[in-house]
């Protein structure tokens, strides 16, 4: 005879708590793991050098500029590499803090010395994206050098020597130009403001030579005549004639 057997329904009570401890802790653990994670990409970018810092900053600043500049492909941007330009402009920054502190100690030097004081009002520094221009501005008829001759007077001498004393510190290369005003300068052989100003600027790269600038640190001398006038709308005007010594950014590249 066939007895059935009897079925045996087993209840289980839930646990409205998930075990003894319930899930709590794993969301307690993950935000553990997320702190920490965040606390080491900080202090890795501390760390790190100012391009990278640059780099970083300029991806949170646009994130989509940040990628349109630095995916593969074919567009001009991707040719270069992606820390290009922040090395670039931090290279820039730390050059001009070192060519300002030149010029300054030129200006300081020369107002130590009373005889030399009333020179330094005779210098202007300006930069462009070449570099600094340190510029030798004539006051009078034959401040610097006698009319239509290349040969430097005493006070121009002594600026050149003061300034020569601080550039040799540089590493930068420089170039020297001279300038001349629109009077028409000319001689029957020839002659004329392109040679003198030329003359002018080989005559103070000389002195810089002599003074501390080394001979491979001035790496080309111009003459423009008057065809980079300072005063335009005066041509004929006296401040036109000057000595520039262009002080030139040099390319620095990651890890060079």
């Amino acid at each position: 005879m066939h007895h059935e057997l009897p079925v045996l329904i087993v209840k289980k009570k839930k646990n409205q708590h998930g075990g003894h401890h319930g899930g709590a802790w794993k969301v307690a653990y993950a935000d553990f793991v997320t702190a920490m994670m965040a606390l080491f990409i900080v202090l890795w970018i501390v760390g790190q050098s100012k391009q990278v810092k640059s780099y970083i900053a300029n991806y949170f600043r646009d994130p989509g500029a940040f990628f349109e500049n630095t995916r593969g492909g074919g567009t001009s941007e991707s040719n270069q590499p992606p820390l290009a330009e922040p090395v670039r402009e931090e290279s820039l920054r730390r050059q001009k803090e070192k060519m300002k502190e030149m010029a300054s100690s030129v200006l300081t030097e020369l107002e130590n010395q009373p005889q030399l004081k009333a020179l330094a009002k005779q210098i202007k520094v300006e930069f462009d994206k070449e570099g600094m221009h340190i510029e030798l501005l004539e006051a009078s008829e034959s401040f610097f050098f006698d009319i239509g001759t290349s040969t430097l007077k005493p006070p121009a001498v002594q600026i050149l020597q003061t300034i020569a004393h601080q550039l040799g510190t540089l590493d930068n290369d420089a170039v020297i130009e001279g300038h001349t005003d629109s009077r028409q300068y000319s001689r029957p052989d020839g002659y004329t403001n392109f040679e003198l100003s030329a003359e002018r600027a080989n005559s103070a790269r000389r002195v810089l030579a002599a003074y501390g600038v080394r001979e491979s640190q001035v790496v080309e001398v111009r003459g423009y005549a008057d065809r980079k006038l300072r005063n335009t709308e005066n041509p004929l005007d006296i401040i036109n004639r000057r000595i520039s010594i262009l002080v030139k950014y040099k390319e620095e590249h990651a890890g060079g």
